[in-house]
């Protein structure tokens, strides 16, 4: 879902392993769209997946804590997520994540381990508790992940090979050399075709205007979101934060622009449908 974009500038990979990313990326992504067409249970097993992955590797990046913190953060961030998974009403959902968070946090202090593993509930349960109730049961649900997806994947894909073709001045090459603007350029381009041609397939009535900035800033936090997660390995001195999926490393690192944007999305849905239905705004 992001990690084209860290290979967007040249360095050539080699076939074999190219090859592996193509086909370990289209298993995911068919994945992904059956629970997503699915929803309901279905989906919300996916997002709490996805969070107990990203914050096992987020917690594996400092393996310094003490033995006993990490298992008090893992409890409660497990209670959050079955909160989640319970399919209690959405603000008992949140509550639940912002208790765990809370919990954690005043643990770190008292313990003196940091804020390491509150910062974990943070990144890994709000934006997937958000994923699964931007989802919901309904057809604007489906929509609005089906755009997501839609310009997330195409951001990363248009970044990766446009980067390679064109070349050019780095992004950051601070926090990741491999990544130019001509990829970002690209992978930007690429989200407002994908996010139009959901918008189009889908019947939705969101106006055109709005489809296209929603996809350009959805594209935008997508490739922040890598930056940040680029800049996490960096400072904890690893390459990829695991070793899960094969030709791709770490879930963190397929996912890193996804829980950025995902966030964003819903925030915006909540500013323009409300809190009860923050992905209606895709079908009215």
């Amino acid at each position: 879902m992001s990690r084209g974009l860290a290979e967007s500038g040249g360095g050539g990979r080699s076939p074999s392993n190219l090859t592996l990313r193509v086909i370990s990326g289209l298993v995911l992504g068919v994945l992904a769209l059956a629970l997503t067409y699915f929803g309901g249970m279905a989906f919300r097993l996916f997002a709490a997946a996805l969070a107990v992955l990203v914050f096992h590797e987020w917690m594996a990046m400092r393996p310094s804590q003490s033995r006993a913190h990490a298992m008090v953060a893992w409890v409660v961030f497990a209670a959050a997520l079955i909160a989640m998974l319970a399919g209690v009403p959405v603000s008992f959902a949140f509550a639940a994540m912002g208790a765990a968070l809370l919990l954690a946090l005043v643990h770190s202090v008292v313990s003196g381990n940091g804020t390491w593993s509150a910062a974990g509930i943070a990144y890994a349960g709000l934006p997937t508790a958000a994923l699964a109730h931007l989802r919901g049961v309904d057809a604007s649900g489906l929509i609005a992940v089906l755009f997501l997806f839609a310009t997330v994947w195409a951001t990363d894909v248009f970044a990766y090979f446009v980067g390679r073709a064109l070349g050019g001045p780095k992004l950051a090459p601070a926090i990741s050399p491999g990544k130019t603007w001509s990829g970002a350029i690209g992978g930007v381009a690429g989200a407002i075709l994908a996010g139009m041609a959901v918008v189009l397939l889908s019947g939705s009535s969101m106006p055109s205007g709005r489809a296209v900035l929603l996809a350009l800033l959805l594209s935008a936090i997508c490739q922040a979101g890598d930056l940040f997660e680029s800049a996490l390995k960096r400072r904890s001195g690893i390459k990829d934060s695991g070793t899960l999926i094969p030709g791709h490393g770490g879930v963190m690192d397929r996912v890193d622009g996804l829980v950025a944007a995902a966030l964003l999305l819903y925030l915006l849905g909540i500013v323009f449908s409300g809190f009860a239905a923050p992905a209606e705004w895709f079908s009215r």
